[in-house]
């Protein structure tokens, strides 16, 4: 009986020693713990100089410097929709800065679009600001866009982008530098002329202001700095890792399509695609697009 006893003490004792080395139940040395950390988190570069739309931001005023830090710190470690907006940027910046050019307003109002948007089509804020602008529905409407049942011209790239144009110039008028003018995007025509009636100040950076609009312009210059110098931030993507802009011809809609999907079919293409290519087309059951008042214009594959 006891030489039973003395074989399973042993056995027992073996298999413990084998399932749980002693060496892993002993406390971590500092040899252990010394590791090469996980992450490096550091502070970022801030640039020596920097404009928008061809206004210098004033970097000497150390107020400007610590606004614009805390925005470049926020957006660099805000990694996935960092690195999401890189990708898109291949896809969109070139045709966004062309539209802005051709309707006479600075390239950089492209990074007001990232600010508002992050390049996400079918961005819908909380309040109902929709599309690459951030239009609401009655300003939309207001501007010229259709916002209908079958149709949401808010999500036209093309067209938002022409609207925009119009209130970004509108605004300039009324202001007389780009800087006011982006922050009224955010604030609101009328309540960016109060704030400067009031302050009797006609600088965006000597401006008192509601929190959203006193963080607004430097997320687009944070945002600038970034995208014009991706790897100083930590992210290095080549040409082709970013999405690729869409190739497509035009089609003039003349007269309903009754069935856009045998249409789809018919153009050697498919409804997803259409969808895909149109993000104005709004989702409803009859898969329709009814001419009424005006034509359309649909982008197919080319």
């Amino acid at each position: 009986m006891v030489t039973i006893f003395f074989i399973a003490y042993w056995i027992g004792k073996l298999s413990f020693t084998f399932f749980f080395p002693t060496d892993n139940l002993q406390p971590p040395t500092a040899k252990t713990t010394n590791k090469t950390a996980f992450q490096q988190i550091q502070s970022v570069p801030l640039p020596d100089k920097l404009t928008f739309a061809g206004e210098e931001v004033p970097l000497t005023n150390e107020d400007v410097k610590e606004r614009l830090e805390r925005e470049l710190i926020h957006n660099t470690y805000k990694l996935s929709a960092m690195l999401l907006i890189l990708k898109r940027e291949g896809r969109w910046r070139q045709l966004l800065q062309d539209e802005l050019k051709a309707n006479g307003v600075p390239e950089d109002f492209f990074y007001l679009a990232v600010a508002e948007s992050e390049l996400d089509v079918y961005a819908l804020s909380p309040v109902g600001a929709h599309g690459f602008w951030q239009f609401m529905r009655a300003t939309g409407k207001e501007i010229g866009l259709e916002i209908s049942p079958q149709v949401d011209q808010r999500r036209d790239v093309l067209l938002a982008t022409q609207a925009a144009c119009k209130y970004l110039k509108t605004a300039h008028q009324k202001f007389g530098n780009w800087t006011l003018v982006a922050a009224s995007y955010n604030r609101g025509m009328t309540g960016m002329e109060k704030a400067v009636t009031a302050q009797k100040q006609n600088s965006y950076y000597e401006l008192y202001l509601n929190q959203e609009t006193y963080r607004y312009i430097f997320r687009i210059l944070a945002l600038k700095v970034i995208m014009e110098n991706p790897t100083t931030y930590g992210f290095h993507l080549t040409a082709a890792e970013k999405y690729q802009p869409f190739k497509t011809k035009t089609y003039a809609v003349k007269r309903t399509i009754a069935d856009l999907a045998a249409f789809a079919i018919e153009q050697n293409t498919s409804y997803k695609t259409i969808k895909k290519l149109n993000p104005w087309l709004d989702d409803n059951d009859t898969y329709q697009l009814v001419v009424s008042k005006k034509d359309y214009t649909l982008l197919l594959p080319e």
